[in-house]
């Protein structure tokens, strides 16, 4: 079955994301397909680069650049909510890409199920 995943929380305010990231580790060890995470509103923060938690918490951050890199997948920031929060391409971490809602319009209308988180 193929995923499409939308995250729409700060890692800093709520448990979301960490569920959406434990979520998409189940659906790709199941050998389910996740066409796209499409970061939204407070979930652009996921992607900035000089995101530094301190070492006794575990690093969102890193969790989902890794995951992108080993599984090829589409993790597409809002570029208008990056705008606004002061997210430029140049500080995108590893793994993430700005995008549209053109993207995600795609992600809801090719995936099998559709879910957001936060």
């Amino acid at each position: 079955m193929k995923f499409a995943l939308q995250i729409n929380s700060s890692p800093f305010h709520s448990a979301a994301s960490l569920t959406a990231y434990r979520f998409a580790n189940e659906l790709l060890m199941q050998q389910h397909e996740i066409f796209r995470i499409f970061f939204y509103h407070d979930g652009i923060y996921h992607a900035f680069k000089s995101a530094n938690p301190p070492d006794d918490e575990e690093s969102i951050f890193k969790n989902w650049s890794e995951l992108a890199q080993k599984h090829n997948l589409d993790l597409v920031v809002c570029v208008s909510a990056a705008q606004r929060r002061g997210l430029e391409n140049e500080n995108v971490t590893a793994g993430f890409r700005l995008g549209g809602l053109g993207q995600l319009l795609e992600a809801t209308i090719l995936a099998d199920r559709f879910l957001v988180f936060g």
